[in-house]
């Protein structure tokens, strides 16, 4: 007895079609899904070491002595520094400058004479100022290919 082999069918051209279409759909999410979280890694590396960078000047900053008169300085990654009236500790021969791994990035440092009592008056010098000797101290750091910035505010006294 010879049994008849039964005839197999194989899948269609539409079954094929369809299933490669089904494939790359689920490809096409993927991979947009990859490229929305390979940005926002980027995004939130550039973020921190924004982060970074004005923490590490508002240290500098809080750790070198009082100055007595405001003052202001901006560097950049290229080694430029812009000053408005030199701190008392400003090191011409050894400004704080950004490293390579800061490429692109900006900081403004700001001290500026500080109203303790929002009296709207700066009683510089009068016995029993509560304004005396206080700086507020804003570091700005920005990306300069990106709009975002990093503000840090803090203050200083003269101990």
């Amino acid at each position: 007895m010879i049994k008849r082999l039964k005839k197999q069918r194989g899948y269609t051209l539409v079954e094929v079609i369809i299933a490669i279409a089904i494939l790359g759909i689920i490809a096409i999410a993927f991979l947009g899904a990859l490229a929305t979280a390979s940005t926002a890694i980027i995004s939130s590396d550039e973020r921190t070491s924004a982060e970074s960078l004005a923490r590490s000047h508002m240290e500098y900053v809080k750790d070198q002595d009082y100055s007595d008169n405001p003052w202001s300085y901006e560097i950049t990654d290229l080694g430029r520094v812009v000053l408005t009236n030199y701190p008392s500790w400003w090191d011409d021969d050894n400004p704080p400058l950004l490293s390579s791994n800061y490429a692109g990035y900006s900081v403004e440092v700001i001290a500026e004479d500080f109203d303790a009592d929002n009296d709207g008056v700066l009683e510089v010098g009068l016995v029993g100022d509560e304004d005396e000797r206080i700086r507020k101290i804003t570091v700005t750091v920005e990306h300069l290919e990106k709009p975002e910035v990093i503000i840090l505010e803090d203050y200083k006294v003269e101990r």
